[in-house]
């Protein structure tokens, strides 16, 4: 951006308007529309204030009709960015917390009109059911076309409404997580065990992008044909740092790690996954187990629950519940907070059940009365074995982690 650009005076209001709001950090977002610029295909333009390393700059997303293109500029570059950009187009929204103005223009004059916002409700005067859901990725997002969640014109495709509402609610879950992690330093690197067609973990790196992250996010799936799939949709929206690797747990070994996610990784392969994000220093574990059989066989029900556990359904019940409870106890007894909530039910399946873990700050040695509340439930139901609690003591003998399922 170099051209010299003589704004005229609506657009002057309009660019003092904008100087104003970035410095009082009033500014939510800019949107240019109608552009009659020279690159080919450019829809609009959306512009936001984010933080990158504890600077600020002026992110600007470029939508394209076959891809979005992002470029981070200096906040001292961000007046000369919008003269520039908005001298190339024919309507221009600015959008503050207190008000929004208008600029549109055409070859006769520009008329700029000033919306003033109303005091938003409180929550206690929100009633009924007409309000709108609070989405935590943009429906009109490219990668969402892509992976057969929206059509053409940013609609969902019915089917895929279940889709659809479990990546919101993986990534309020997740936005509400980072929120509480330490990362020293950007870029945050991700890494998605068991990604499938990529669902989440686009939408993972879509909101990381849009909301002051620098994400380095990769999808490590066993299935050729999937991360052929995966990768193609990266390239065409312009994920630069997402990567698919062929693999699994065993075979794909990160440096370092942010954050690990393994959601539905067989059996054991969850107790390889959480022990790689321990042994990483993971800020952030975040699975949903399935397949549980390592517990079962070595179920003996102690005398008062025989009866209870006679019937298969209560004992599998029983075994699933003691394997995840002592996952649970060994991420907590390693230095993480660490919660198990029901989440959506994943498509095609009942296993709902997340693990979330966050990296306490002041965690030093493995806590021991936490070790034996462990050794307790182990001696009460006659468990010799678990594989993450080997797995962290460098005990575990090689075996097949997978299972078909």
């Amino acid at each position: 951006m170099s051209l010299a650009v003589m704004p005229t005076s609506q657009e002057q209001q309009f660019l003092d308007a904008f100087k104003e709001a970035i410095e009082n950090q009033k500014l939510e977002r800019v949107v240019l529309s109608q552009y009659k610029g020279e690159l080919e295909k450019l829809e609009k333009m959306t512009l936001r204030v984010i933080q990158l390393q504890n600077e600020p700059f002026l992110s600007c997303l470029y939508r394209y009709s076959t891809q979005d293109v992002t470029k981070n500029y200096p906040i001292k570059e961000s007046i000369q960015v919008l003269t520039e950009l908005l001298a190339q187009c024919k309507q221009a929204n600015l959008f503050m917390h207190d008000q929004e103005i208008q600029l549109k223009k055409n070859k006769k004059k520009a008329m700029l009109t000033v919306t003033k916002k109303l005091q938003a409700p409180s929550k206690k005067e929100v009633q009924g059911h007409d309000r709108t859901k609070q989405r935590y990725v943009d429906q009109d997002a490219l990668f969402l076309q892509g992976l057969g969640i929206t059509d053409t014109k940013a609609q969902i495709i019915p089917s895929m409404a279940r889709k659809w509402k479990q990546i919101n609610k993986f990534i309020e879950i997740f936005s509400g997580a980072l929120a509480q992690i330490q990362v020293d330093q950007q870029p945050l690197q991700v890494v998605d065990f068991g990604s499938g067609k990529g669902y989440l973990t686009f939408a993972l790196y879509d909101y990381m992008a849009k909301n002051q992250h620098v994400p380095n996010v990769t999808g490590v799936e066993l299935n050729p044909k999937m991360v052929e799939f995966c990768q193609n949709i990266a390239q065409q929206v312009d994920f630069n740092q997402l990567e698919f690797f062929q693999g699994d747990v065993r075979t794909y070994h990160p440096e370092k790690l942010d954050v690990m996610i393994a959601l539905h990784a067989c059996d054991v392969a969850t107790d390889f996954a959480i022990h790689t994000g321990i042994r990483l220093n993971a800020q952030m574990i975040m699975c949903a187990p399935c397949c549980h059989k390592e517990l079962r066989p070595q179920l003996t029900a102690p005398q008062v629950l025989q009866p209870m556990l006679q019937f298969g359904i209560h004992a599998g019940q029983q075994a699933e519940m003691l394997t995840d409870t002592i996952r649970a106890l060994l991420l907590k007894a390693y230095g993480y907070e660490t919660k198990v909530f029901e989440f959506v039910a994943l498509e095609h399946t009942s296993k709902n059940k997340m693990i979330l873990a966050t990296k306490r700050k002041d965690f030093e040695v493995p806590d021991q009365q936490v070790l034996d509340q462990i050794n307790a439930l182990k001696q009460m139901y006659g468990i010799q074995k678990h594989s993450l609690e080997l797995l962290l003591k460098n005990e575990w003998d090689q075996q097949d982690i997978g299972c078909k399922c």
